[in-house]
C-alpha cells in the first residue's frame, strides 16, 4: 500500500475539534456549547442558564448552571438517586424518573429564588405541551419566568430520548425552557401533533409497569428460568398497579417539599490507612536511639 499522508487542515480541526481534550475524550461538544453560552454584548455581564440534563447507567442528572470566566456555575442540581426519599426507591434511569427529576430541580430552584408561588407549572401531569407564565397571568407580561436553554451534552435527540423527560419535569415545574414538542413519546409525525394520553403514560411509567407485568406472567409460566429484569421491584414489592400511583404520590411529595434531601447512613465499619503515620521528632530520635543500641550490643 502506498504512503498515504494524513491531512489534518483547518476543515479536519473545526469538524472534529481533536485540538480540545474533552472532545476527544467524547465528553463536550464545543461547537454546540458556545453558541449555548454565548451572551450579547448588551446584556451587561447577565448570566445566561442552561438546563443540564445528563443520564448515566445508574442515575439521571439535573442542573442549572450558568458559564464564568473561570468555569461554570451549578446554581440548582437534582439526581434521581435522591428520588427514594420522595416514595421512588426503583426505577431510577427510566423516563419517569427523568421527569421526576427535571421537576426537582425546577421547584428546588423556584424555592430558593423565593418565587415558587409565582410560577407553580402544570398542577398535575398530563402530557400537554405548555408554556411557563406567572400565576394568574395568561399573557405572561407581568413578570418572566425563569428562563434556561437545555444543554444535552452529546445525548442522541432522538424521540422519547430520557434528556427530553428531564424537559418536561422542569417545564411543568415552572421554569421556562424553549423547545417543540416534537421530540416527545406519542408525537404523531404524519399528523404533526402531540398524542397527550400516549406522553402522560410514559410520564407515569406505564411502559415500565406493563414490561413488569409481562415479566411476571414468564417467570410464573416457567419458574425454573431465572430472570434479572425488575429484580428490585420484585424485592421491593412493587406491582405493576402500583408503579403509576407511586410515581404521583413522587409528584405531589416534591411539590410539598422539593428542599428534602436524601439522609447519609453512617460508616459503621473500620476505614483502612494505607499511608505511613508520621512521626514525631522525639519518636525519631527514640527509634534512632534504639537502632544505635542494637548496633553497639552486637559489637
Amino acid at each position: 500500500m502506498p504512503f498515504v499522508k494524513v491531512v489534518k487542515n483547518k476543515a479536519y480541526f473545526k469538524r472534529f475539534q481533536v485540538q480540545y481534550k474533552r472532545r476527544r475524550e467524547g465528553k463536550t461538544d464545543f461547537r454546540a456549547r458556545r453558541q449555548m453560552v454565548l451572551q450579547d454584548k448588551t446584556k451587561f455581564n447577565a448570566p445566561k442558564f442552561r438546563l443540564v440534563a445528563r443520564v448515566t447507567g445508574t442515575d439521571v442528572v439535573a442542573q442549572i448552571v450558568h458559564a464564568k470566566a473561570g468555569g461554570d456555575h451549578v446554581v440548582m442540581a437534582a439526581y434521581s438517586h435522591e428520588l427514594p426519599a420522595f416514595g421512588v426507591s426503583v426505577g431510577l434511569t427510566n423516563y419517569a424518573a427523568a421527569y421526576a427529576t427535571g421537576l426537582l430541580v425546577a421547584r428546588r430552584l423556584l424555592t430558593k429564588l423565593k418565587i415558587a408561588d409565582k410560577f407553580p407549572g402544570a398542577k398535575e401531569a398530563t402530557g400537554d405541551f405548555t408554556k411557563t407564565v406567572a400565576k394568574g397571568d395568561d399573557n405572561g407580561g407581568k413578570q418572566f419566568p425563569f428562563k434556561a436553554i437545555l444543554d444535552i451534552g452529546l445525548a442522541r435527540t432522538t424521540t422519547g430520548a430520557r434528556c427530553f423527560g428531564v424537559l418536561k419535569g422542569a417545564v411543568d415545574g415552572g421554569l421556562a425552557v424553549p423547545h417543540k414538542p416534537n421530540r416527545f413519546p406519542g408525537f404523531k409525525k404524519d399528523k404533526k401533533e402531540l398524542d397527550a394520553k400516549a406522553h402522560r403514560a410514559r410520564i407515569m411509567g406505564a411502559h415500565v409497569a406493563d414490561y413488569l407485568k409481562q415479566t411476571i406472567a414468564n417467570n410464573s409460566e416457567n419458574p425454573d428460568e431465572k430472570t434479572s429484569q425488575f429484580s428490585k421491584f420484585i424485592k421491593a414489592g412493587v406491582k405493576p398497579g402500583d408503579v403509576e400511583a407511586m410515581y404521583k404520590k413522587a409528584h405531589a411529595a416534591i411539590r410539598a417539599n422539593p428542599m428534602k434531601r436524601v439522609e447519609k447512613k453512617a460508616f459503621s465499619g473500620t476505614r483502612k490507612a494505607f499511608n505511613k503515620k508520621r512521626l514525631t521528632h522525639k519518636e525519631r530520635s527514640a527509634a534512632a536511639a534504639k537502632k544505635v543500641a542494637a548496633l553497639r550490643a552486637k559489637k
